[in-house]
């Protein structure tokens, strides 16, 4: 079971990268682009949607609004995006916002971008997912209808893509992003040809429906409500923007001046597809609802409202089905690959939080293939757990979306102003002072540009869900707040002082468990011996008398030269007297350490565990709390573990495996000899000799479970 479990990973993830090829991983511009930006580029496929439908519930009316909102969407995006080509210059280590926050405005504003951004790119995930399915949905009706089913299968193999390691993701992911984007161009290229140039009257499939207002009366207060909400769903095309400065890192060097100029490359292209498709829409004559099933008149039987992104190809390749088809297809395929940036984000960030111990330290651990694992791990449960949730519904999740990285945008430009403040201070350049002064007055623009977006956010998504990720954020802030105050705790009570004045133990007392007389028994003995304690005694538990006597009798028997001592258990039970018994040697002689000696198997198939209880897990569980008590555990490997280990690959001369000494000359390899001892004789320690903490269970007679009522609980 070990083999296979070990041929499948192998198989799913690939050979493991050695730790001097973590260089070979990095990212050129041409790979990065699609590893960090498919999040920022995917946004188009739903954010000029969003944008007409939440106008729409003001009726078809407000849609003269949508060219200034998407205006003010693209501005925002463009001062975004200079913003962050600055960040990445100062801030190169791969912190970005978290860095910048803790940096220039203190660790509690550091923290609160990093929780924002935790939740924001598991949010990136279930959002990306849920949109993927609602547009490969209207190419294949069975995902329409199994939209839950398809995300969770879809996150499940971009978590294995990723579990491959970044370079081979990249890799992976670059054709189809590229092609996304060549398709959008050559659909935005054709329309605008076919409609400004040619003048023909393209019509979409929509726009002979009429769309009524939730409220027929609306005020005007109301609809500017409505305008404002419009404009932040729009902002989602600004998510993912912060991934590159999170992974500057990642890129091949010059580091800083490649993420810059990938930026500008994402800035390009993002801006030219959201302009590009919200004018069409507006050309065309698009018309979307929020509801369809109460908003929607005068649709023939059987309409269904389709994408905005479907509706556009529908109507701009007419006659050309080709065409159609791979718009829809690399627009589900780009929303799938967009959430591979929050698994290229989420990881990062998550690793510098853990060595900053604010997260476990776990997160801060490379795997296999030089990926943070356990980063791509807990980001692809929590998605899956929101996905399920929310039934993977775009329009429920949009509202929970926004927050998090318009709070990061915020609070690392306000960072960023305070960074070029100081620099000033200090720089008598006159050049470079004017220099200074105008990235200063970006960063400001940028910090009041998404300060105002996040205050429209909270107050136009408040009631409709981004509640929820407020409260996840700060649950999030304080889980790693108190996260950060364990470890700083468990560091001060085990530093080193610099003068040890620690009184060391006045004796080593030894107590040896024994079930029955055997062969693991004896070894437990002569381990213990040859550790020359200054009092070493044997134990046994009386829950069954007839078993007892024969253990006494064996062990008079045999001449052993350790002192048997018998422990009464009326309730038959076996943990407690032990512990009880320990905890009188302690309390008799507090100085004194007590060292407890446990015979336990090694087995080498995984089904033969089934079969042996877990006693000593559960007894070192509770000595593992006794104050002076130490636990060795004293391993006999059986025929199953030996043949085991004869499979795995042969390790260079003079290297114990797993901590055991190796077999001495002559012996093979083979499995212990398991001869009767001779009556007052110990089995030498041999090849089996030294301590383990694995939790096998104490070893019973001939190699058979313990004892009924005798073994160790």
């Amino acid at each position: 079971m070990p083999r296979l479990a070990t041929a499948a990973k192998r198989l799913v993830l690939g050979l493991p990268f050695r730790s001097d090829e973590l260089s070979d991983t990095l990212l050129r511009k041409r790979i990065a682009l699609p590893v960090f930006a498919s999040d920022a580029l995917s946004s188009v496929a739903y954010a000029p949607q969003e944008v007409l439908v939440t106008l729409s519930l003001a009726g078809l009316g407000a849609y003269v609004f949508s060219p200034w909102i998407g205006l003010a969407v693209v501005l925002v995006l463009a001062t975004v995006v200079i913003s962050y080509r600055q960040n990445v210059h100062a801030y190169p280590s791969g912190g970005g916002d978290y860095e910048i926050a803790t940096v220039n405005l203190g660790r509690p504003a550091g923290l609160t971008v990093a929780s924002a951004l935790l939740v924001d790119y598991t949010l990136t995930v279930a959002v990306s997912m849920s949109s993927a399915a609602d547009n490969l949905g209207a190419l294949i009706p069975f995902v329409g209808t199994h939209k839950v089913l398809f995300c969770v299968a879809a996150i499940l193999v971009l978590t294995a893509v990723n579990l491959r390691g970044v370079r081979e993701s990249g890799a992976a992911f670059a054709i189809p992003v590229y092609c996304f984007i060549a398709s959008l161009v050559a659909m935005i290229v054709v329309g605008v040809i076919r409609i400004v140039v040619v003048g023909e009257p393209l019509t979409a499939p929509s726009a002979a429906i009429d769309v009524v207002a939730e409220d027929q009366q609306l005020s005007q207060f109301a609809l500017m409500f409505l305008v404002l909400r419009s404009f932040t769903q729009g902002c989602a095309a600004l998510t993912g923007v912060e991934a590159i400065s999170n992974g500057v890192p990642a890129f091949r060097k010059p580091k800083s001046r490649n993420a810059a100029t990938t930026l500008a490359m994402l800035g390009l292209i993002a801006v030219g597809l959201f302009a590009g498709m919200l004018a069409l829409a507006r050309a065309t004559g698009v018309h979307l609802a929020e509801d369809p099933d109460t908003q929607i008149a005068g649709a023939p039987p059987g309409y269904k409202q389709e994408t905005l992104i479907a509706q556009l190809a529908q109507t701009i390749f007419q006659g050309f089905a080709p065409g159609f088809w791979a718009v829809t297809i690399f627009t589900a395929l780009i929303l799938v690959l967009a959430a591979n940036t929050a698994f290229n984000g989420f990881p990062v960030l998550g690793s510098i939080l853990a060595q900053d111990r604010y997260l476990p330290r776990q997160l801060h651990t490379r795997g296999d293939r030089l990926a943070f694992s356990n980063g791509i791990l807990f980001l692809a449960f929590f998605a899956v757990v929101l996905v399920v949730g929310f039934g993977a519904q775009v329009t429920a999740l949009i509202p929970l979306y926004t927050v998090g990285v318009f709070v990061s945008f915020t609070l690392s430009q306000t960072g960023m102003v305070r960074h070029w403040n100081r620099l000033l201070r200090t720089e008598t350049d006159g050049g470079e002072r004017r220099r200074l002064h105008r990235v200063r007055i970006v960063s400001a623009f940028g910090a009041t540009m998404t300060g105002v977006v996040l205050v429209v956010v909270l107050v136009t998504k408040f009631a409709v869900g981004a509640w929820i990720a407020i409260v996840a954020g700060a649950l999030a802030f304080a889980l790693m707040l108190s996260i950060r105050k364990h470890y700083d705790r468990v560091a001060e009570e085990i530093a080193a002082p610099e003068v040890i004045d620690a009184v060391l133990p006045s004796r080593n007392h030894a107590v040896v468990l024994v079930s029955t007389v055997h062969l693991p028994t004896l070894r437990a003995v002569a381990y213990a011996r040859a550790t020359r304690p200054d009092v070493l005694e044997a134990i046994t538990v009386n829950v069954d008398d007839a078993d007892t006597r024969k253990v006494v009798a064996d062990w008079e028997h045999r001449q052993l030269p350790v002192p048997l001592k018998v422990l009464e258990s009326p309730y038959r039970e076996i943990t407690r007297p032990i512990l009880q018994y320990v905890k009188r040697i302690r309390t008799d002689n507090p100085r004194d350490v007590v060292t407890v000696f446990i015979p336990e198997y090694v087995l080498g198939r995984w089904w033969e565990q089934l079969l042996h209880n877990q006693s000593a897990l559960r007894l070192k569980g509770r000595l593992l709390f006794q104050k002076g008590v130490m636990v060795v555990s004293v391993p006999w490997q059986l025929e199953s573990s030996a043949r085991a280990a004869a499979r795995r690959p042969p390790m260079a001369p003079g290297v114990a495996r797993r901590g055991y000494e190796a077999p001495p000359p002559g012996n093979g390899g083979a499995a212990p000899h398991r001869a009767a001892e001779a009556p007052g004789t110990l089995p030498p320690l041999g090849p089996t000799s030294g301590t383990t903490t694995s939790p096998k269970d104490p070893a019973g007679p001939d190699g058979a479970p313990p004892r009924p009522g005798a073994d160790v609980r």
